[in-house]
């Protein structure tokens, strides 16, 4: 059997929007193919402070992807980080104030919240279940660190407005209310490949599973790419194989269908 380098998202993914638990069908299958020689890596939006939801399969995850590709992480050490230029953040930071709307802001060491309507609160904390929120520093402070993420709560048009304004940045969005900006050389398709490179593996012998825009990088990326069946239909369309979705044993299904277990 050919041994591959499986790269799953999170939310949407292996987490249910639904419970906000990893199924145990998901926590089944993933245990097989590392039993049976595969690797698994997280490949996420989050930043490390707030991936607080894959206890269950902590023990088999073998590197993180974080905050789309900024910063890659192997047993703790940084295998690349990538930090949004500070002129950039600035300016993302400014024009949110001037607007009023939302950010999450993730420094090298710490995250800020600048939560003028609440979004970040009733999506993040309410919708999403996100912990450890509670922990985010002033924003002025977090900005004097490198910024490897920017968390911004508006609406897909207005995206296209800012990041037109914003070359050295790009932007990942997985939610109708907000996106993930990042600097222009990270995301999670260039993620795939630094871990790849780093652990030795063939890119062919990838395989990438997601469910939302930002997850389309990597789909493309990767030897094999899966959406869920709960993903958003760009992604489907994307994809070399469409599963179940996160809810009705998607990965399970998926990793069965290709033999990997």
């Amino acid at each position: 059997m050919d041994r591959y380098a499986l790269f799953f998202d999170i939310d949407g993914t292996l987490v249910s929007f639904k419970t906000h638990e990893i199924p145990a069908s998901t926590i089944l299958a993933l245990t097989q193919a590392k039993a049976n020689g595969h690797r698994v890596f997280i490949a996420t939006g989050r930043p490390p402070i707030i991936i607080t939801n894959l206890g269950a399969i902590e023990h088999l995850i073998d590197g993180y992807v974080t905050t789309n590709g900024a910063l890659c992480l192997v047993n703790g050490e940084v295998v690349a980080c990538h930090a949004i230029p500070a002129d950039a953040a600035r300016s993302i930071a400014d024009d949110a104030i001037a607007r009023s709307y939302g950010l999450i802001v993730i420094g090298e060491r710490d995250v800020a919240v600048f939560d003028p309507k609440g979004d970040v609160n009733r999506i993040f904390r309410q919708e999403l279940a996100v912990e450890n929120l509670h922990l985010a520093k002033p924003l002025e402070a977090v900005l004097n660190q490198r910024i490897l993420q920017i968390t911004a709560f508006f609406n897909a048009d207005y995206e296209t407005q800012l990041m037109s304004r914003l070359p050295s940045c790009t932007s990942g969005r997985w939610h109708p209310e907000f996106t993930d900006i990042t600097a222009r050389e990270a995301d999670k398709g260039q993620g795939l490949l630094t871990m790849a490179a780093h652990a030795g593996l063939d890119p062919a012998y990838t395989i990438a599973f997601g469910d939302g825009g930002n997850d389309t990088s990597m789909i493309l990326t990767a030897g094999i790419g899966i959406a869920m069946g709960n993903a958003i239909d760009a992604l489907k369309q994307a994809a070399d194989y469409v599963t179940t979705s996160v809810d009705d044993d998607g990965i399970l299904t998926a990793l069965r269908h290709f033999q990997l277990i």
